[in-house]
């Protein structure tokens, strides 16, 4: 990826930026214990927290207002746990729909023979 920045930065000079090496990685989290999934969803929140926190230039200001009591996490947890209970119903009604005949459910291969050339 090779670009010019859309802005100016300071003393109006532009940035050319560049990225080195294409690293993504695309982990295969369906092969993951709890444990390790447990885990890596630990990393990924600390990665998301920080680049936000870095991001805004207001980590201390962040963390002073999170302070150091588990109340923030607990809403997280309380949030992401009610938000599960959505999806596992949304699914439900999903999967009822294609049993009624009311929604029509297909397959990748299915899918994948509308976008070949």
């Amino acid at each position: 990826m090779c670009s010019w920045a859309g802005t100016t930065g300071p003393f109006g000079r532009h940035f050319y930026v560049r990225q080195l090496r294409d690293m993504k990685l695309s982990p295969e989290i369906e092969l993951m214990d709890a444990e390790l999934l447990g885990e890596y969803a630990a990393l990924c929140g600390w990665i998301l927290a920080r680049a936000h926190a870095k991001a805004s230039g207001l980590a201390l200001e962040i963390s002073g207002y999170l302070g150091s009591s588990d109340a923030m996490a607990e809403a997280i947890v309380a949030y992401s746990n009610g938000y599960a209970d959505q999806v596992e119903r949304d699914y439900d009604a999903f999967v009822a729909a294609c049993r009624s005949g009311r929604l029509e459910a297909r397959t990748d291969a299915d899918m994948a023979a509308d976008f070949r050339v």
